[in-house]
């Protein structure tokens, strides 16, 4: 069953820099998601730590949560039926090159840690990750 949900969205330092930001939140809407929020922040490595907690023990934790603060990132709460698996197929595959043609990852992504865009990966970690950036 389809149902409406919400996502986690991050446009990462990479893609930022190269003021990618309007043009993936294009793509996004024109693949009907609607987005509710947004803003553009820079977080300390600390936050960023905190953010990637469920990678901590894995080797590639210290330099992901320096290079998600290394930059302005934005961050944006995506709605759409299923959105957590349709954000995670426009994305692509985390390695760009591995990535299919059309997803946002082979378009503009540059490496697997510099791959411009982070979705959440169930529909229980965007509600943890969406009060993470947007704690009312």
């Amino acid at each position: 069953m389809n149902s409406v949900e919400q996502t986690l969205s991050i446009v990462k330092p990479d893609a930022v820099e190269r003021n990618l930001d309007n043009e993936i939140k294009e793509i996004f809407k024109n693949k009907g998601f609607i987005i509710l929020k947004e803003k553009k922040i820079q977080i300390e490595k600390t936050e960023a730590e905190r953010f990637y907690k469920v990678h901590e023990t894995k080797p590639f934790y210290n330099d992901l949560c320096a290079y998600l603060s290394s930059g302005p990132i934005v961050v944006m709460v995506l709605e759409k039926e299923n959105a957590v698996m349709a954000n995670r197929e426009l994305m692509g595959a985390t390695n760009p090159k591995d990535a299919k043609d059309g997803t946002i990852r082979r378009k503009y992504g540059i490496s697997i840690d510099k791959n411009s865009v982070h979705g959440s990966d169930s529909v229980e970690n965007a509600k943890i990750e969406i009060d993470f950036f947007f704690k009312d």
